[in-house]
């Protein structure tokens, strides 16, 4: 069964989730929202970068003022993220927010709840009730003897009914670990016990490296067991790596398609050219173009020239020169320092063809 083709649909901006739409990647800016300027600025290379949803926190009565400006000059829709002051969340959904992100067991009483609710019903803003293992309630990590996917669940489940019970259903869940087989765990019961759409990630994965081989497999098996409407790739680091490893995971998933994607052999011995140095500048050259092909950089003549005709495009290294393939067939034989230049000029002619 795939959940996501079953979750309740929920619009966020212009956006649409959850119903079988396509799953959209989100990232939270690590700026002060207070300072419009950067804020703004880091979203925009994140929309570059293929962000489809970001997230900004609103500590302080200034951020959640400032708002109403980034929103202006962005593209993409904004979700305010609040804890602990309920009035920060009214302040932010006056300003423009096109959803909140709230833990209804931090945000106050419920007269306080019912006050979120009651602003949030009146503009049709989604609440993401978010839960983190990091904050499981005392009771709960009492009744299941330590800090369990269970456990995660009954807290999620229970705060979504406070907000049911203020009469609205306009709501996205999110259920995070650090423990990948917990919160896989956790999505695998979740899915089956309601049908909001699913926020998923991985929560404090880690820095480029370790977060990402956590992430790619911990939401590589939620993403593959038909569970979540959003992501979020968790790095610490500039938030655009998070949006190129959603991206890259997404598209490995079969769940999005656009984007060039590159493959490049590891090298061994027979290694002729620096094949390390030029796979980084083509994987960094590639991300400026629409274009939904697959391209090739091989380093020897053991595997490369099979690897390279099968792509669309594809170089496959001699000793000091290499061959450029196109749609299977050799182009020219060149010097190894031509490679970079010819396959960027294919790229071009291929990209004008196609507008």
């Amino acid at each position: 069964m795939t959940y996501r083709d079953h979750t309740r649909t929920v619009k966020i901006g212009d956006r649409v989730i959850g119903g079988g739409n396509p799953v959209l990647i989100q990232s939270m800016t690590n700026t002060r929202t207070e300072d419009v300027e950067a804020t703004v600025a880091q979203i925009l290379r994140l929309e570059e970068a293929g962000c489809e949803i970001i997230r900004c926190t609103c500590p302080t009565q200034e951020a959640a003022e400032a708002i109403g400006e980034i929103r202006k000059r962005i593209h993409i829709p904004l979700v305010a993220d609040i804890h602990f002051d309920y009035k920060m969340a009214i302040a932010a959904m006056e300003n423009g927010a096109d959803k909140i992100r709230i833990n209804p067991g931090n945000i106050g009483g419920r007269d306080k709840i019912e006050e979120v609710v009651r602003c949030a019903r009146e503009r049709q803003i989604p609440i993401r009730v978010g839960v983190n293992s990091g904050s499981l309630e005392k009771d709960l990590i009492a009744k299941y003897g330590g800090v369990t996917a269970e456990g995660l669940v009954e807290s999620a489940l229970d705060k979504v009914g406070m907000v049911e019970d203020c009469g609205y259903d306009q709501i996205v869940i999110s259920i995070k670990s650090s423990d990948v087989l917990m919160c896989v765990r956790a999505h695998e019961i979740l899915a089956k016990k309601t049908d909001y759409p699913l926020h998923v990630g991985i929560t404090e994965a880690g820095t480029l490296m370790s977060g990402n081989i956590k992430s790619s497999i911990g939401l590589g098996i939620i993403l593959y067991e038909g569970i979540g409407d959003t992501i979020r790739v968790s790095l610490t680091g500039d938030p655009v790596e998070e949006v190129k490893s959603a991206r890259q995971i997404l598209r490995t998933m079969g769940l999005r398609k656009g984007g060039i994607e590159v493959v490049s052999c590891p090298t061994c011995g027979r290694t002729k050219i620096d094949l390390i140095g030029l796979a980084g500048q083509v994987e960094t050259l590639v991300q400026k173009y629409p274009l939904d092909i697959k391209v090739a950089v091989m380093g020897c003549a053991v595997n490369g020239p099979g690897e390279a005709r099968e792509a669309d495009l594809g170089v496959a290294g001699g000793d000091g020169v290499g061959l450029l393939f196109r749609r299977g067939e050799i182009v020219r034989k060149m010097p190894e320092e031509e490679l970079l230049p010819a396959l960027e000029a294919e790229l071009d002619a291929l990209l004008h063809s196609e507008q």
